[in-house]
């Protein structure tokens, strides 16, 4: 949270002290405010749901009262409202609360795994109750100091009002699910158009509120300094994506335009609500590889574990033999990749902690791919150690867009070292430019390849972990189900970290909380699996581009370098002159900024009359939480549907179109439509109005392609006979993922069948630990879990236990 440690005294540090003592001082008591609200979030964890609710309804109304006998003033005014809405929202929200967690444990796999969205949902909620909770008590102990910072406390008590009443909304969302979706269900299985409509209304909710100073509330504290230093790097990239097209030129400029975003939560929150809902998936495909530029690769090559053998091995088209798994004497051809864009090489990437037999034959090194200028190897040359009995084959994740197995091998060196056993990383071709089956082509032709090929990768194959996390983890199922259909061998273990098994765009109790979540947003989901299915297409108007060859890249990156360094320094020196302004209403307006992000390009949006924020000037009123509607100075963020005013018609035609095209669509089946919105609206009380989106219209596709169905994009929906042929499952997922009902939903599937699963969910931790697993003590320990898994898969089974006379 942005406001840790400065709620302390100014002069707790000691005027007389010198510069160093200060800083020791400082450092101190924020860590000892740490201390204090790590303390008071464990109290609120232990409290039951109405406990916690009275607590905070009773300190609510104290606080309440004592600020509306500070006079008139403005500040003691707002105050006083936040506070009374905060009241009105936590009695309204604690019986809906109350109804989700007495009927969550009967969409629990089991009793030992107690987690489905709506737990999830639950706890986030109660997560915002505490930290309100923490605040209301903090405010009604320093309230009379001379040192307490009204302004300061304002500000974060009315960012967490508007994150309670939009979860107030999410809860309401989750109960209409449960009365629509058949026992134990969690997706949303009602008629097409129904879901449409559910989702149409869902994503028009406000989001801002949960990326600026409540970004991240719900996770680990440890976690939180990343994810605003990643919302930051993200909303500054995005004001010069458009403008550069390079990561290079994006990075670097980007730099001098964040510190706007991090001393103004607020303005960081806006925009990065407007990215996630214009911008298209080739920026985040941009955004996500970053982390394969050479700088930053080999920053994190120096923290990680060193490994004998890392590199690239290129894998021709070529078709060969595999045999049955049923009569190894008979067998199957098995095809180059050809979907798309015809047949080409495979890469994968083999890592290894020894130097073991094989890994040096000259036919493997036949097929190894430079990556850029060889440094000299002084080390000695080791023993070769023997082969291992094990392969582990891994897929990686990005959303089938982004990233290679650079972008993970740290963790995969740590696997390397911690196993003992040789790994193979495939490196699939990637959407929108391959879609659809091309991956599944891929990483199937690597997987087939790597158990023929085993003894040159350092193993003798006796046993075969696949594993993968996110995109990577629906792989590793589809490639399975694929060797069984070719009836070649299937691994003896898959582990799959955060999988995605549903890519229809579907709602579900977890996916509510895409609304939120910082790294796996609604929009950015639904952007990605359409790219994957096919609903993306490659933008091939820069022909220039391609035409300039790998020389012309890097000369114009250069000078597109040195153009943004320029540039930037002066847009960011007027970003700083644009908020003095803003506090200095009646100075001389400046001119317009250098550069407008990308997506208020798109969106033209006109200035605020008033010349304000209007974020900074939001009120209790303009959240409209005592339902008063006929105000006539509204805010950009208003609650009321109708200052959404019309939307422009969207270039790939999913939703939110013009009046006209609305009217048109309701022409045709106005009887049912009506009866929809009617259903839908009905998810709310009378009087309750959560906040509308005020960024225009989003660019998210609401109806799934037909192919989603297909079982070996959504193996949720394979039937049982695919389903049978998978071996042992080990599931890794996070408790706080908007995909975690993909994996309760699978497990329990195979449950039924009489598979062997098993699902581990780990708490307050995001999607993709994985990636962050050195960044703290928690995902260390989750990427330990994953470790674990795979321990399991490698072991061979033991002597059954004698059964007792």
């Amino acid at each position: 949270m942005e406001s840790a440690g400065g709620e302390v005294p100014a002069g707790a540090a000691g005027a007389p002290a010198s510069k160093k003592n200060k800083k020791v001082t400082k450092n101190r008591i924020r860590r000892r405010w740490r201390k204090v609200k790590t303390k008071a979030s464990r109290l609120t964890h232990s409290m039951d749901l109405r406990t916690m609710t009275q607590s905070l309804v009773t300190l609510a109304e104290d606080n309440m009262a004592f600020f509306l006998s500070q006079g008139p003033g403005e500040t003691a005014r707002r105050l006083s409202s936040v506070f009374a809405g905060v009241r009105e929202q936590a009695l309204g929200l604690e019986p809906t609360l109350g109804h989700l967690m007495g009927v969550a444990h009967l969409f629990d796999l089991d009793a030992e795994t107690p987690a489905n969205g709506y737990r999830s949902l639950v706890h986030t909620a109660r997560c915002c109750l505490g930290h309100l909770l923490h605040k209301s008590r903090y405010v009604a102990s320093n309230r009379r100091s001379i040192f307490f910072r009204a302004s300061h406390n304002l500000a974060e008590l009315e960012a967490y009002l508007a994150a309670l009443t939009q979860l107030r909304a999410l809860a309401y969302y989750a109960q209409r699910l449960l009365a629509t979706n058949q026992p134990g269900a969690l997706f949303f299985d009602g008629d097409e158009g129904l879901t449409t409509d559910f989702l149409r209304e869902y994503i028009t909710l406000h989001k801002g509120c949960f990326y600026g100073r409540c970004l991240g509330f719900q996770f680990t504290p440890a976690i939180r300094p990343f994810l605003q230093t990643l919302s930051i790097g993200l909303v500054s990239f995005g004001e010069h994506y458009k403008r550069n097209e390079t990561g290079l030129g994006v990075a670097a400029s980007s730099l001098f335009t964040s510190g706007r975003f991090a001393i103004d939560p607020e303005l960081r929150g806006a925009e990065f609500e407007r990215i996630t809902q214009n911008l298209d998936v080739q920026f985040w495909k941009a955004f996500w590889n970053i982390t394969e530029m050479e700088v930053l690769s080999s920053l994190a090559n120096i923290v990680s574990t060193t490994v004998r053998v890392s590199r690239l091995v290129s894998l021709p088209p070529k078709a060969f033999e595999m045999p049955l798994s049923t009569d190894p004497k008979l067998s199957v051809t098995v095809s180059p990749p050809l979907a798309h864009t015809g047949p080409g090489p495979v890469l994968v990437r083999l890592i290894s902690y020894e130097l073991r037999e094989g890994q040096d034959s000259e036919e493997l090194s036949s097929l190894m791919k430079s990556e850029g200028p060889r440094s000299l190897d002084l080390r000695p040359r080791p023993p070769q150690a023997p082969r291992s009995p094990s392969l582990i084959i891994h897929i990686h994740g990005g959303g089938f867009v982004a990233q290679t197995s650079k972008s993970h091998e740290p963790y995969l060196k740590t696997w390397a070292q911690e196993l003992g056993v040789p790994i193979v990383s495939i490196d699939y071709s990637l959407a929108p430019e391959a879609p659809f089956p091309r991956a599944l082509e891929e990483c199937f032709y690597a997987y087939c390849w790597a158990v023929k090929h085993c003894t040159l990768l350092g193993s003798t194959g006796e046993r075969i972990c696949l594993a993968g996390d996110s995109a990577g983890g629906n792989l590793c199922f589809t490639v399975s189900l694929r060797a069984a259909a070719y009836g070649v061998r299937v691994p003896d273990g898959i582990m799959a970290a955060y999988p995605a098994t549903m890519l229809q765009s579907t709602a579900s109790p977890s996916r509510l909380l895409s609304l939120m979540d910082p790294l796996l947003p609604l929009s950015v989901l639904c952007k990605c699996v359409s790219a994957y299915a096919g609903g993306e297409t490659e933008d091939l108007s820069d022909s220039d581009q391609k035409a300039l060859g790998v020389m012309g890249l890097v000369q114009r990156d250069t000078a597109l370098l040195l153009r943004d360094l320029r540039l930037s320094a002066s847009s960011w020196l007027n970003s700083f002159l644009e908020l003095r302004h803003k506090y200095h209403p009646k100075s001389v307006p400046m001119a317009e900024s250098m550069r407008r992000s990308v997506s208020e390009a798109a969106l033209a949006q006109p200035e605020d009359p008033r010349g304000t924020d209007p974020l900074k000037s939001l009120t209790l009123h303009d959240l409209n939480l005592r339902g008063s509607t006929g105000t006539s100075d509204t805010s950009e963020l208003s609650l009321s549907a109708e200052t959404l005013g019309p939307s422009t018609p969207s270039d790939v035609n999913f939703l939110l179109g013009p009046e006209g095209a609305q009217d048109e669509v309701e022409a045709q089946d106005e009887l049912n439509s009506k009866n929809r919105v009617h259903g839908i609206s009905a998810s709310f009380p009378e009087g309750f109005h959560p906040r509308r989106s005020s960024q225009g219209p989003t660019r998210m596709p609401l109806y799934s392609s037909p192919i989603a169905k297909n079982p070996f994009m959504s193996p949720l929906l394979a039937p049982d006979s695919m389903l049978q042929s998978l071996p042992p499952v080990h599931i890794v997922a996070c408790a706080l993922d908007p995909i975690l009902d993909d994996s309760v939903m699978f497990a329990r599937r195979l449950r039924n069948l009489g598979k062997s699963v098993t699902l581990r969910v780990v708490e307050d931790l995001p999607h993709g630990f994985l990636s962050l697993a050195s960044l703290c003590q928690e995902t260390r320990q989750a990427a330990a879990l994953c470790v674990e898994r795979i321990r399991l898969i490698l072991s061979p089974p033991g002597p059954a236990p004698p059964r007792p006379v």
